[in-house]
């Protein structure tokens, strides 16, 4: 099962990297297209070359459109993408000036009780996620610029973050096992430091 809940995370964090990198570059390419017809509309290039100028211009030279809707919608979903990862692999940031100097048993518990309040927590976020892209089917709510419907958005972001709820259901079962059983299913938790 380590391996199979293992194999799922890394699964969503590539998707997640995949998708990420397709927002950088859209990123990019509306910045330079934003720098572009700002230089084409300059006075240096209306008077140095004024027709290629223009003929950039006419072409289209200029950010994308609807270029932030599009890494709003996708950041949501790569946020969720890379949950099962970070917590499968304890990885989340932590701050251990208290808990290192705690005893082995008393670090346990908190992390079964850390575990448990993250799972919980994934959950009531699919939840909600849930609830809201009822009520976006419902209203047939789009977005401003591109028009393509929120609840496209709301079901993407939902079923990455159901992953993530099932990921943190089972990190927290594994880390209850290991405190109760003192077995060692998971990697500790790694924190900033790794």
């Amino acid at each position: 099962m380590p391996r199979l809940v293992l194999a799922l995370a890394r699964g969503m964090a590539v998707l997640g990297g995949l998708v990420l990198t397709g927002l950088i570059l859209i990123t990019c390419v509306s910045v330079l297209g934003g720098l572009g017809n700002s230089f084409f509309h300059s006075a240096f290039a209306e008077s140095v070359f004024p027709e290629f100028a223009q003929g950039a211009l006419d072409l289209g030279v200029g950010p994308l459109f609807g270029d932030t809707e599009m890494v709003e919608v996708g950041m949501a979903f790569v946020i969720f993408c890379f949950l099962p990862l970070c917590q499968i692999s304890g990885s989340h940031a932590s701050v251990d000036i208290f808990s290192s100097r705690l005893p082995l048993q008393v670090n346990r518990a908190l992390q079964v009780l850390i575990d448990l309040i993250f799972a919980v927590i994934l959950i009531l976020i699919a939840l909600r996620l849930f609830a809201g892209l009822q009520e976006k089917m419902q209203y047939n709510e789009t977005t401003y610029d591109l028009q393509f419907p929120i609840w496209w958005s709301y079901g993407a972001s939902l079923a990455a973050s159901g992953i993530a709820a099932l990921v943190g259901v089972y990190v927290a079962g594994a880390r209850v096992v290991e405190a109760t059983s003192g077995r060692v299913i998971l990697p500790s938790r790694q924190g900033m430091d790794g």
